[in-house]
C-alpha cells in the first residue's frame, strides 16, 4: 500500500525529457541526462504487456527491467504507464515499482492506437473512471505517481477537473501539454492554460508544449509560473538543449554547438545504444532527428535511410563536418 509521504526525488533541474514512443529510449535518455535533464521518463508503456512480460521473464529468471531497459545513470527515473483496467493497472505499478522512482500515468497520447483502447487522452471524457485509476495506482505503490495530460479531448476544456481529482487522489505531480487530442501536435500550444492550472492545484506543475530554444523555456516559465518544464520534440537529435536551458536559466547566455558536436554526440549514442535492445529502424530515425538541421543533411539523409548496420551510420555521420 502507498505511504502518503511517497514524495518526489529532488531534480538537478527544471528542464525534463518527455516520453516520446519510439524516441525516448535509454541511450537517448542517458544522452539527455548527461547534458541535464533533471528527470527523463520512458517511453509509454502499456499496463497488460508488463503483466505479460513479467510472466514471460520469471520463467527466464529475469525482472521486468529486461522489457522496459534503463541505466542507474537515468535516476531520477520515471515510468510511463497506459491502460484503464483497474486491477491490471494495479498489478503493473507493482512489478515496476521496485524499479523506477516515479510512477507517471498518461492521459495525453492523441495516438488512435492508445485513444481506441479507452487510454491515453481518450480517459480525459471519463471523469469517473479517472477518479478511480488514479486512486487506484497512487494505493498500489509506495512510490510517487504523476500525471501527464492534453487540455481536453476538443475544445471542452476539462484539464482542471482532471487536476483537482487527481490532487485529492495524491497524484504528486501534473504536467500539461497544452493542446487538445484532436489539435495532436499541430498549432500552438496554448501556455496560458498552463497558468490557469498552476492557479487551480498546490502540487508542481510542468509545463510542455513547443519549447525548442532556451530562450522559449524561460518564456513559458515566466508566463505560466510553471515549476518545471518538459521538453520532447525540442530534444529529438538536440540533447544539448538541456545544457542550454540550464545556463540560460541561470546566467541569461548558453553555449552554441557545431555540427560536429552534433555528430560526434551521435557517435557516442550509437556507443549507448549497442547496450541495449533498440530496433535498428528506431536507431536509424534518430540519425535523421541528429542531422536535422545541418549543412548537407539533405543528402545524408538520404544515405542514412539506406543505411543498413550501425557501423555505416557512423561512417556516414563521419563524413559530415
Amino acid at each position: 500500500m502507498a505511504s502518503v509521504l511517497s514524495t518526489l526525488p529532488r531534480f538537478s533541474s527544471k528542464a525534463f525529457l518527455a516520453p516520446m514512443a519510439g524516441v525516448s529510449d535509454p541511450a537517448l535518455r542517458l544522452l539527455c541526462k548527461e547534458m541535464g535533464a533533471g528527470l527523463v521518463v520512458t517511453e509509454l508503456t502499456s499496463i497488460h504487456a508488463i503483466i505479460a512480460k513479467e510472466k514471460q521473464l520469471k520463467t527466464q529468471n529475469q525482472a521486468i527491467s529486461g522489457f522496459i531497459e534503463y541505466s542507474e545513470k537515468e535516476r531520477p527515473l520515471s515510468v510511463q504507464l497506459f491502460g484503464s483496467e483497474l486491477e491490471a493497472l494495479q498489478k503493473a505499478s507493482q512489478i515496476v515499482s521496485p524499479f523506477f522512482d516515479v510512477i507517471d500515468y498518461n492521459m495525453g497520447c492523441p495516438a488512435p492506437h492508445i485513444t481506441q483502447q479507452m487510454a491515453g487522452g481518450a480517459l480525459l471524457q471519463n471523469l469517473d473512471l479517472t477518479k478511480k485509476i488514479l486512486e487506484t495506482l497512487v494505493k498500489s505503490t509506495d512510490k510517487p505517481v504523476t500525471l501527464k495530460m492534453r487540455a481536453g479531448v476538443d475544445n471542452n476544456l476539462v484539464f482542471k477537473d482532471i487536476a483537482k481529482i487527481a490532487q485529492k487522489a495524491g497524484i504528486q505531480m501534473i504536467t500539461l501539454h497544452a493542446r487538445t487530442v484532436h489539435q495532436g501536435y499541430s498549432g500552438q500550444s496554448d501556455w496560458s492554460l498552463i497558468r490557469e492550472l498552476k492557479e487551480t492545484v498546490d502540487i508542481p506543475i510542468v509545463g510542455n508544449g513547443d519549447v525548442t530554444t532556451p530562450e522559449l523555456a524561460k518564456s513559458m516559465i515566466d508566463q505560466t509560473g510553471c515549476d518545471y518544464i518538459m521538453i520532447g520534440r525540442g530534444a529529438m537529435g538536440n540533447p544539448f538543449l538541456f545544457e542550454q536551458v540550464n545556463d540560460y536559466l541561470k546566467t541569461g547566455t548558453y553555449k552554441k554547438y557545431t555540427q560536429q558536436d552534433r555528430t560526434e554526440l551521435f557517435v557516442k549514442y550509437l556507443d549507448y545504444a549497442s547496450k541495449y535492445k533498440i530496433k535498428f529502424a528506431n536507431i536509424r530515425q534518430q540519425a535523421m532527428r541528429f542531422t536535422k538541421g545541418l549543412r548537407g543533411g539533405t543528402i545524408f539523409r538520404a544515405s542514412i535511410m539506406n543505411a543498413k548496420t550501425t557501423d555505416e551510420l557512423k561512417l556516414i555521420m563521419s563524413q559530415i563536418s
